[in-house]
């Protein structure tokens, strides 16, 4: 079977992405920067039933969907993202599902001279199995070592390469010579479109809690405003009269003012030893409630106690 000429693969490009588009309502856009061929196919097949991942050219992604804007005008959206070297892979299924899925296919890379460092890579303290003519590597990146029975010994945890920076030639052959893969590539979630919306990755690492301590946060900094300007809202109305009860009730009992809600607290001001045989009172009254409760239990346990004793004798009180 031949293969199919230019117009025709890119006429069944774009009518696959399109029908991508119309058929999945999310998708990721993800870098497949130091992805091989390989690592794809392992990825798609980690992916089935639940994924489908589809890479190509910026400049058809773009003319594929702005032709579809009509249908789906969110997608204008993503435009602006389809930069470098970037895919999609769209899906039903729950996004934080498929964005773990996605990170757990990851391999080993080893640090190549010219590449930009995706993390921070350190050498630990050890004892390397190189011979003393490798000292010159170490010396030329500053790595304090020694010689100990016949090998190189680093002596400190040695932050080599740092984050966003390239990569040294001597850098990259230390970490060889030490057979040290300090990176691990995959395809690198850049953004999530979802219904229209469009948003970093790590939105999807917000919970509830999260939410509802941010809300909490929220209403406290308005509630603590409107009070400060003295402006009302459903935030701050309920400490603002509260506020003004409390304000009222010193006004009643600084004067010979008074009202229904204050008469008890001027009176327990005026009588306080009613007031204190009364709390006397009713303190054993409080103490006793549960012991009381505790004797009624004690009977019911016991008679409990007796019927199963008997039913474990295999007859009942009047066999």
């Amino acid at each position: 079977m031949g293969r199919e000429d230019k117009s025709t693969w890119k006429s069944n490009y774009f009518l696959k992405l399109i029908n991508l588009l119309d058929e999945y309502p999310k998708f990721f856009i993800v870098g497949a920067d130091n992805v091989g061929s390989n690592q794809m196919q392992q990825i798609r097949i980690a992916l089935r039933g639940s994924a489908e991942v589809l890479m190509g050219k910026n400049t058809m992604m773009r003319k594929a969907i702005r032709g579809h804007l009509d249908s789906i005008p969110g997608l204008e959206k993503v435009l602006p993202h389809i930069v470098a070297n970037i895919g999609f892979v769209f899906t039903k299924d729950d996004l934080v599902v498929v964005r773990d899925k996605l990170l757990a296919n990851k391999k080993p890379a080893a640090a190549k001279a010219g590449a930009i460092a995706p993390i921070d890579v350190f050498v630990p303290a050890q004892n390397t199995t190189l011979g003393p003519e490798k000292t010159s590597f170490f010396q030329a990146l500053q790595i304090a070592t020694k010689i100990t029975r016949g090998t190189i010994e680093i002596l400190n945890e040695v932050h080599i390469i740092k984050k966003d920076e390239k990569v040294g030639a001597s850098e990259a052959a230390l970490l060889g010579m030490l057979n040290i893969n300090p990176f691990a590539y995959g395809l690198q979630i850049l953004q999530v479109y979802d219904n229209g919306s469009i948003f970093h990755p790590s939105v999807l690492d917000i919970t509830n809690e999260d939410l509802r301590a941010k809300f909490i946060e929220g209403a406290a900094i308005v509630t603590m405003t409107c009070l400060g300007i003295g402006y009302p809202t459903a935030a701050s109305v309920p400490h603002m009269v509260s506020n003004a009860f409390r304000n009222l009730l010193a006004v009643a009992v600084e004067t010979d003012y008074c009202f229904k809600e204050a008469e008890q607290i001027k009176d327990m001001i005026a009588n306080p030893e009613k007031f204190a045989a009364v709390a006397a009172a009713a303190a054993p009254v409080a103490a006793a409630a549960p012991a009381a409760a505790a004797e009624e239990a004690k009977p019911a346990a016991k008679e409990e106690s007796e019927e199963s004793s008997d039913e474990d004798m295999g007859f009942g009180l009047f066999d």
